[in-house]
């Protein structure tokens, strides 16, 4: 055997068009059942490859979820920040470290990926980011009384949604002008009040 019959070593064989089956396959699953219910198997049997070869070309699931969604920025960018806040800053911190990234080069991109699925039909891929990412992450810090962490999370991301709307989507002035630092001290006891504070009761 010559040496270029030998495989490369921890190099799996694939077609030049795997890459692109598996992320198509990733996004079907991930819209249709969200993160959680969605296993590298089950996304490596729908493209018909070997789970090896999905964890070669993307990684982890929640690396694989970043390349599918696309959203240009490693959700532990944001994540690990969040966890090492403490809870009764988070009304506070999230918003400075969200907006100034939503403003940033990197965020262009960012604003432009969410205008497109906000208005396509990936819509269920942004939702279950939201859902599986960011409410998953910190719903079970805030789950005071019990049971309400979720709901306590959609709040919060609700208004933040709701700051990209209005500072980059619609492009309201002078909100749209506003220092990230005046939008997170303005809105910050409002989250903070969604993430720790008593909620209404329901009739």
């Amino acid at each position: 055997m010559t040496n270029s019959d030998r495989k490369r070593p921890g190099r799996p064989a694939g077609s030049s068009d795997t890459r692109e089956r598996i992320l198509s396959s990733a996004r079907e699953l991930f819209a249709r059942n969200g993160i959680d219910n969605t296993s590298i198997r089950a996304i490596a049997a729908a493209a018909d490859v070997d789970s090896a070869l999905v964890h070669h070309y993307f990684g982890t699931k929640p690396q694989l979820f970043a390349a599918a969604i696309p959203i240009p920025v490693d959700p532990a960018v944001i994540l690990e920040p969040i966890r090492q806040t403490p809870i009764d800053e988070l009304g506070y911190v999230l918003p400075m470290l969200l907006v100034p990234l939503w403003d940033s080069e990197m965020g262009d991109s960012l604003i432009a990926t969410i205008r497109s699925l906000l208005t396509g039909s990936d819509v269920s891929l942004f939702r279950s980011f939201l859902q599986d990412v960011i409410v998953a992450e910190v719903a079970p810090r805030v789950d005071h009384p019990t049971g309400t962490g979720p709901i306590r999370v959609q709040f919060v991301a609700s208004q933040l949604v709701g700051v990209i709307m209005a500072r980059y989507i619609v492009g309201l002035e002078p909100f749209a002008s506003l220092p990230p630092e005046q939008i997170a001290k303005t809105i910050a006891p409002n989250l903070q009040r969604y993430l720790t504070g008593e909620l209404p009761e329901l009739p």
